[in-house]
C-alpha cells in the first residue's frame, strides 16, 4: 500500500514537473525522438536484411546445406556427422530406417525444430537423403543468451549516457531563461543594480538585452519621479512656513477669526502631506536607513493614545511584559498615528488595540467597527493616493497617504502589513520579525 502511495506520489511529481518545466519537456521531446528515429532505423534494417536474405543470401545457404549433406553419404555416416560436429559449430539430428541420431540431444527445444513443416530456417537446413533419412541442420554449442544480454545492457547504458547528455545541453542552452527570470525578480522588487547577464548572441540573449534595456529606462522614470517629489516638496516647505507664521501673526478680531482659523488647518494639512511625501520617498528608497533602538511599544501606543485623545473609544488588549523590541521609535510613531487615524475616521467610535508576541516576532493589531470596505477594494487600500470612498470629502479623510506609509514602515523593518475585514469594521495586523533588544 505504502509503495504504490510512493509510485503515485512520484509520478504525479514527474508530471508536475513536465508540465510545468520546459526544459524536461524539451528533454522528453528529444528522447522521444531518438527511440522512434531508432525504432524506424531498426525496423528499416530488418526489412533491408530480410530482402538480402532472400535475394542472395538463400541460395548461398541452400547450396552449403547440400554440400553438408552430400558429405554425410547416403545413408548418412553417424562418424561423418560427428566429424562435421567438431569441426564445424553445428548440430545434426538424423531421423531414417537406420535408426535415430542426436548430436545435441540436450538441445531438442531449438526454435527451428519446433515445426518442421514450416518455411523459413527450417526448411533450408533440413534435407532428405536417397535411403529416406531426414537430416536437420542447426547451431551447435553458440551461446547466444549472453550475447543478447550484453547488448541489451549495453544500448541501455547508452540511452542512458545520452539523455544525461541531452539533460545537460537542454540545461546550458535555456541558462538565460533562468538569468532572465531571477533578473525580472530583482527589478520587480525595485533593485535595477545588477543587469541581466547575457550569455549568449541568440534569441535568449536579445530578450536579456532588451530587458535590460527597459529595465533601465524605468529606473530612470522611477528616479526622475521621486527627483521630482522630493524637489517639489522641499520647495514647498518653506513658502508653507512662511504662510503659516504670517497667518499665524495676524490680529485674532472678530472679523479675522472666521477666516484664519480655516487658512491655518488648510496649511497644516498642506504640511503633513508634504511631510508624508518625504517620508514615503525615503521609505520606499531600497537604502532606507532605520535608527533601531529597544522600544517599549506598549508604552508608545498608550503615549499616542493620550496624546490623540481618543481614551474613551479605544479598548487596549497590550500584553503585559513585553520586552523591549528593536525599532525605529520615530517611524513606529508615524505608524501607529496613521492606523489610530484610519481607525478612529472610519470606527464610529470603536476602536480596538491587540499588542502580543507570537513564536516569529511581534504582532499589532488596530481594529475598527465601522462598515467596512468591500472585498474588491482590499488590494487597493496599502497603494499610495487611494481613498476607498471616492466621494469622501478632504475634510472626512486624508490624500490616500496613511495605509501606504504603515506599510512601507513595516516593511523596513523586515515585516508586513495585511488589511482583513473584522465583521464588523477592517483590522490592520502588522507584523514585527525578530528577537527582543539585548
Amino acid at each position: 500500500m505504502f509503495k504504490n502511495k510512493g509510485r503515485a506520489r512520484w509520478h504525479r511529481r514527474a508530471g508536475q514537473a513536465i508540465r510545468h518545466s520546459l526544459r524536461w519537456r524539451l528533454v522528453v521531446l528529444f528522447m522521444g525522438l531518438a527511440l522512434t528515429m531508432s525504432a524506424v532505423f531498426v525496423v528499416g534494417m530488418q526489412k533491408a536484411f530480410t530482402v538480402g536474405w532472400r535475394d542472395a543470401a538463400v541460395p548461398l545457404v541452400t547450396d552449403y546445406v547440400d554440400h553438408l549433406v552430400a558429405e554425410l553419404g547416403s545413408p548418412p555416416s553417424i562418424e561423418r556427422a560427428q566429424a562435421l560436429v567438431q569441426r564445424l559449430p553445428l548440430s545434426v539430428r538424423m531421423d531414417g530406417p537406420q535408426g535415430h541420431w542426436d548430436s545435441h540431444p540436450d538441445k531438442r527445444n531449438r526454435p527451428w525444430q519446433r515445426r518442421e513443416d514450416a518455411q523459413g530456417p527450417t526448411h533450408l537446413l533440413s534435407r532428405t537423403t536417397a535411403d529416406g533419412t531426414r537430416v536437420v541442420l542447426g547451431l551447435g554449442d553458440i551461446d547466444w543468451q549472453q550475447p543478447r544480454q550484453h547488448v541489451v545492457w549495453t544500448t541501455l547504458a547508452i540511452l542512458l549516457l545520452l539523455t544525461g547528455v541531452a539533460f545537460a545541453v537542454v540545461r546550458y542552452l535555456l541558462r538565460p531563461l533562468e538569468d532572465i527570470r531571477k533578473g525580472t525578480q530583482r527589478f520587480g522588487a525595485g533593485d535595477f543594480s545588477q543587469p541581466i547577464p547575457q550569455r549568449s548572441r541568440d534569441e535568449l540573449g536579445d530578450l536579456a538585452q532588451h530587458i535590460n534595456t527597459m529595465a533601465h529606462d524605468i529606473h530612470g522614470m522611477l528616479e526622475a519621479k521621486r527627483g521630482l517629489l522630493l524637489a517639489i516638496s522641499h520647495e514647498l516647505r518653506s513658502p508653507l512656513t512662511r504662510a503659516r507664521l504670517n497667518t499665524e501673526l495676524l490680529p485674532e478680531t472678530a472679523e479675522l477669526q472666521p477666516l484664519r482659523e480655516p487658512l491655518l488647518r488648510d496649511l497644516q494639512l498642506m504640511r503633513d502631506l508634504i511631510s508624508d511625501l518625504l517620508e514615503s520617498e525615503r521609505l520606499a528608497s531600497p537604502h532606507a536607513a532605520l535608527h533601531l533602538e529597544p522600544t517599549d511599544l506598549a508604552a508608545l501606543v498608550r503615549e499616542l493614545v493620550r496624546e490623540m485623545a481618543i481614551d474613551p473609544g479605544i479598548q487596549l488588549y497590550l500584553q503585559p511584559d513585553l520586552p523591549p523590541w528593536p525599532l525605529d521609535r520615530v517611524r513606529l510613531r508615524l505608524l501607529l498615528r496613521n492606523l489610530l487615524n484610519n481607525a478612529r475616521q472610519h470606527g464610529q467610535g470603536q476602536i480596538e488595540v491587540h499588542l502580543q508576541r507570537t513564536d516569529t516576532g511581534l504582532q499589532l493589531r488596530v481594529r475598527d467597527h465601522g462598515p467596512g470596505v468591500p472585498p474588491a477594494q482590499w488590494a487597493q487600500l496599502a497603494e499610495p493616493f487611494y481613498r476607498a470612498d471616492a466621494a469622501r470629502q478632504r475634510g472626512t479623510g486624508g490624500v490616500g497617504l496613511g495605509l501606504y506609509l504603515c506599510r512601507l514602515v513595516a516593511q523596513a523593518h523586515g515585516g508586513r502589513l495585511t488589511l482583513q475585514p473584522a465583521q464588523p469594521g477592517l483590522e490592520a495586523v502588522v507584523d514585527f520579525p525578530g528577537t527582543p533588544a539585548s
